[in-house]
């Protein structure tokens, strides 16, 4: 298990398995509210709410103080995404979702679908811990609705006036280090509703909007000075200049220095 990140009442790990079919199963106990997003692999999970093979796109459901067994019956090792929650956080995050008012998970997995696959393929690409901070929300929202069937967003007047202020903020300073907790705290908002709502006004996520606003301000910086690529990845807010290079090239199609060489 490496952990990957953590903050308030949630953490994420990357949990990798080798065992395989030789090696016997033993008994477990969830800690905390459990949400494991499979990446690699399949096996069997068994649980008091039943037994389920697990594959990559399914996402492994966990109650605090429940014991389970994973086998891997048919090939060896797996590797997940293990997003763990204090069960009052996540009792916080079913209470922010529509209709979704179970605390406890009834069946022992969700199977891959076309809901959960962009809830998956997000938090396998976080790479800092504002993405893995907007990931565990998501994928802890995702599994409550599918457990409750509810369904979308309701917007609101007044949400959507403190995350407008919200926009503006990350606009005027991108480069300022923050979380979604922080974010949600100046909003009056829990982390879950903030995130909805942002997401619903703006079209992006506050992850997405943080890094495309980083992004614009180091490729004006980039046409309009003769700053170094490193000195400009490092104020924009980028943690390391590989970072940089590789965000900027997927999203401006060119890298920073291509892009500094080229002209209107």
């Amino acid at each position: 298990m490496h952990l990957l990140a953590s903050g308030p009442g949630w953490r994420v790990k990357d949990v990798t398995c080798s065992a395989g079919p030789h090696d016997r199963p033993f008994e477990e106990q969830h800690d905390l509210v459990c949400v494991a997003a499979v990446t690699r692999g399949t096996f069997q999970y068994r649980t008091p709410n039943g037994r389920a093979t697990l594959v990559p796109g399914a996402l492994m459901l966990g109650n605090p103080g429940a014991c389970f067994e994973c086998g891997h019956k048919h090939g060896v090792g797996d590797r997940c995404l293990s997003f763990h929650f204090d069960p009052e956080f996540f009792e916080e995050i079913v209470a922010s979702v529509p209709g979704a008012r179970r605390l406890s998970f009834t069946i022992p997995r969700l199977s891959p679908s076309e809901m959960l696959l962009p809830v998956i393929a997000a938090a396998e690409a976080a790479d800092d811990d504002l993405g893995f901070e907007e990931a565990a929300l998501r994928v802890a929202a995702a599994a409550a609705t599918a457990e409750s069937g509810s369904s979308e967003a309701v917007r609101n007047p007044r949400r959507e006036r403190r995350v407008d202020e919200v926009l503006r903020r990350i606009e005027a300073e991108p480069e300022e280090p923050l979380t979604l907790w922080q974010l949600a705290h100046d909003a009056a908002m829990s982390p879950y509703h903030f995130l909805r709502t942002f997401n619903v006004i703006s079209g992006v996520t506050p992850y997405q909007f943080v890094l495309t606003q980083r992004l614009r301000c180091a490729a004006v910086r980039l046409r309009r000075t003769t700053d170094p690529i490193s000195a400009i990845a490092y104020e924009e807010g980028f943690n390391d200049l590989s970072t940089f290079n590789r965000r900027f090239r997927r999203i401006m199609g060119m890298t920073p220095g291509a892009w500094r060489r080229r002209r209107p």
